[in-house]
């Protein structure tokens, strides 16, 4: 197996948890590339599949969900397919895969969300720094977090926020076969609700910090 030394953080996030704030604010401090959506842009422009599907897409669960869950199948990891399926979401997963692993081969980056642990971990290519991080927060805190930063009220951000973790969820496990919020799954499980995100990025770096000298 081929060995990749790049620093590699996956961050799965509960929507209002600041989880995306916190992976663009390390990034920043480390002087890595963040990817989010841009992994969209990204895999429509060497697909040439058009952007519009893979946002239609974007982490929510196929269209087979309780056939999945029933039998415990899930999409393989390979080379995806050009033929008449190109557009079905177990296509498009493995098109977004195969751009997810190009970017870690390519560079050390943090990748938000969209199973890049799981895809990851079951690469071809050994990635020793690869750090998988899980951020989440109480449900009072994810509410008023999305009423801050989304503009709604209590009742539209707690729809919003219950929706978007249900959807999270539902694609880890259709896609992984996992449990979203298994936290063996992870190397770092960060609770945000009682401190801030920039207090939570600090001590991502001290955690990195403390793993570098285990080794």
């Amino acid at each position: 197996m081929i060995e990749n030394n790049n620093l590699i953080i996956t961050i799965g996030r509960q929507y209002g948890s600041g989880g995306r704030m916190v992976g663009k604010a390390l990034a920043k401090e480390l002087g890595i590339h963040f990817y989010d959506e841009e992994i969209l842009r990204i895999t429509s422009e060497q697909s040439a599949v058009g952007e519009v599907f893979f946002r239609l897409a974007d982490e929510k669960a196929g269209n087979n969900l309780l056939y999945k869950i029933v039998t415990g199948l899930k999409p393989q990891l390979g080379k995806p397919s050009t033929d008449s399926d190109i557009i079905k979401p177990e296509n498009l997963f493995r098109f977004q895969s195969q751009v997810i692993r190009e970017l870690a081969e390519e560079e050390p980056c943090i990748i938000a969300g969209r199973c890049a642990d799981y895809i990851l971990s079951r690469s071809d290519v050994d990635y020793p720094g690869l750090v998988k991080i899980f951020v989440y927060a109480d449900v009072d805190t994810l509410i008023k977090r999305t009423m801050e930063v989304d503009g709604l009220d209590e009742k539209d951000a707690a729809k919003r926020v219950k929706k978007i973790n249900r959807e999270r969820k539902e694609y880890y496990r259709y896609y992984t076969g996992g449990n979203w919020e298994e936290w063996n799954n992870y190397d770092l499980i960060i609770n945000t609700s009682c401190i801030d995100l920039e207090q939570t990025a600090t001590l991502i770096k001290d955690y990195l910090k403390l793993r570098n000298k285990g080794k």
